[in-house]
């Protein structure tokens, strides 16, 4: 083989076509600062192999071989349920080439042994024979390892079996070593979560990790353009490639073809009722059940009271429709009481903006790693997904702080990913965070500062009256019940009724009124149940709640008048973090 065709060259012009990721690969590897790298995020996918007619799809390390690697002497593929074997993709002229030079070179392939000891010895020799052979006889070899993780597991180094350590000292001189890199020899490792392979890999400075991201729209349209014929996705679609392709934001390719193929199969049109449901399904199963999609029945409309916190978010809401993104804060803190429709007006701004709202549920594992893996793959959903609103519910217990102990650092890795992405401005008015809490004083102030969750709206009891019935209107419209105006009775426990309590005294009324025979909340119904219930008594921890809330406020003008004047009576901020500072000793005593 002659040097020219042992050495593969630069390419002057990437393909149009190549994802970023691979332009990434392929500009390290030339500038020859790294020969080793890890593949993480959306490796299980399909992806595009060739631009020619029809256009192909394959495996990640398919791509790699005939894309990345595709005039190379030699390209290995390596798992632990296949072993070491010559690749080639679908090219089995090339394949037949490979083969007997790396049986020659490496080793008799077919009898070598799965275990990594064996493999590891087999590719190290060549290794060394490449660096000291003439400068004619040197190959070009790369090596793509599927399921990284079990061949470098996490784990501290005293921790690790003799043969894992082994393996990973010897990954890291070939990533080292400078002999390797000025040869043409690369090291691919590939793997879902970076989190369940070692740190000291992925940690190392001569290793570059680059995340293959879900796809974006133009590759979501050419892998629809590709699959289904326009005329055939007419006959059991109510959706263009074009509109499939903008719709389903945050979804695999894979999982695209499925629900693709569903409706097709299933004999059943793919309308907007069917389009949603199968989305939902998918994203949910995408994110492991880590993220809860829900489409949002109301806006803001629908919302009684916090007129200034109302405004605030409209105009939020206009300028992301307009495109002013730039404008637009990271997040925003919800706070105030149990009980003051939080995730209600989280849920009707997303309604209002017209954009998918998914609920962050408990990613928290009790194995080791398993919880950043798992948030790793819930941060790259949502920024696939984007425009999103993210809705983190106590969220003071389920983002975890810098400083928490006795979770191996668990709970600090978590904060520090989060902030990390809140604090990301590439995705401002893409990923809209809705933090929500009945005790902001309990968040850390890295997630409340400016650059992320920078608007801070609390939330409040209801204390006009006209207020207090309209929320009473409303809520039984919402149970799919009527209320007249003139039914609703003199409320006795004004200012001491939460949003909750409202919607609670409403269901019962209706269930009365169903009871005796009624269509609707009749009035003896609801002024039986306002007469009979009782508050919940909350006393300090209500105070606490409510005081809190008033020190996170980032807009005087979210402060109802009735507060802020009593704030000025009593001497402001200062004396405000005294009684709140008084409270919380009251509390804890308890």
């Amino acid at each position: 083989m002659t040097p020219e065709s042992a050495t593969p060259r630069r390419p002057e012009t990437l393909p149009e076509w190549f994802p970023a990721w691979a332009s990434q690969l392929a500009d390290l590897y030339f500038s020859g600062t790294t020969s080793a790298f890890i593949l993480h995020g959306n490796t299980y996918d399909l992806f595009k192999i060739s631009e020619s007619e029809p256009a192909r799809t394959g495996s990640l390390a398919e791509f790699l071989t005939e894309q990345v690697f595709g005039r190379w002497s030699i390209v290995l593929h390596y798992d632990l349920g296949q072993g070491l074997r010559a690749f080639a993709g679908r090219d089995e002229k090339r394949l037949k080439e490979i083969v007997p030079l790396a049986n020659r070179k490496v080793g008799d392939l077919s009898a070598l042994s799965k275990d990594p000891a064996a493999t590891f010895a087999a590719i190290d020799r060549f290794v060394r024979n490449n660096i000291m052979a003439p400068q004619d006889d040197r190959l070009s070899l790369a090596l793509i390892m599927d399921q990284a993780s079990y061949v470098f597991p996490s784990g501290e180094p005293g921790r690790l079996s003799l043969q894992s350590s082994s393996q990973l000292v010897t990954m890291l001189n070939w990533a080292m070593s400078p002999h390797v890199k000025r040869l043409n020899m690369a090291f691919v490792l590939i793997d879902e979560k970076l989190v369940d392979l070692n740190d000291r890999l992925t940690g190392n400075p001569h290793v570059a990790s680059i995340e293959v991201p879900l796809p974006a729209e133009r590759e979501r349209h050419a892998f629809l353009e590709t699959t289904v014929p326009a005329e055939e996705l007419q006959r059991f679609s109510d959706f263009n490639a074009t509109e499939l392709a903008k719709l389903t934001a945050g979804i695999s390719l894979t999982d695209l073809n499925v629900l693709v193929r569903s409706a097709r199969e299933a004999g059943r049109r793919l309308d907007a009722v069917v389009f949603r449901a199968l989305k939902k399904r998918l994203l949910e199963r995408q994110c492991h059940g880590l993220l809860e999609f829900i489409e949002p029945k109301w806006t803001l409309d629908t919302v009684v009271g916090h007129e200034a916190a109302k405004a605030r978010l409209r105009e939020d809401a206009a300028l992301l429709k307009r495109g002013a993104l730039d404008s637009l804060p990271m997040g925003y803190l919800i706070c105030g009481p149990v009980g003051t429709g939080k995730s209600f007006i989280a849920q009707c701004l997303s309604g209002e903006i017209g954009v998918p709202c998914v609920v962050l549920k408990n990613f928290r594992s009790k194995y080791v790693g398993e919880t950043e893996g798992n948030l790793e793959r819930v941060l790259a959903v949502l920024r696939a997904m984007g425009p999103v609103v993210v809705v983190v519910d106590e969220a003071d217990a389920a983002l975890g702080s810098r400083e928490a102990e006795g979770d191996s650092g668990t709970s600090s890795r978590v904060f520090g990913m989060i902030a990390a992405q809140m604090g990301d401005t590439r995705y401002r008015g893409q990923i809209i965070w809705m933090l929500l809490t009945a005790r902001p004083d309990l968040l850390p102030i890295d997630l409340k500062r400016q650059g992320r969750a920078e608007v801070h709206i609390p939330l409040f009891y209801p204390t006009d009256d006209e207020e207090i019935r309209k929320m009473f209107l409303i809520l039984a419209g919402k149970m799919g019940s009527r209320l007249a105006p003139e039914d609703v009775p003199p409320i006795p426990q004004r200012g001491h009724l939460s949003g909750a309590d409202i919607e609670g005294m409403v269901g019962r009324a209706w269930r009365r009124s169903l009871i005796a025979g009624s269509d609707h909340i009749t009035r003896e119904a609801l002024a039986q149940v306002v007469a009979e219930f009782m508050p919940s008594t909350q006393g300090l921890e209500r105070d606490l709640q409510e005081t809190a809330a008033i020190l996170e406020c980032t807009d005087r003008q979210f402060l109802p008048p009735q507060i802020a004047a009593r704030i000025d009576a009593d001497g402001g901020r200062a004396k405000l973090q005294e009684r709140l500072t008084a409270i919380k000793q009251l509390v804890n005593a308890l």
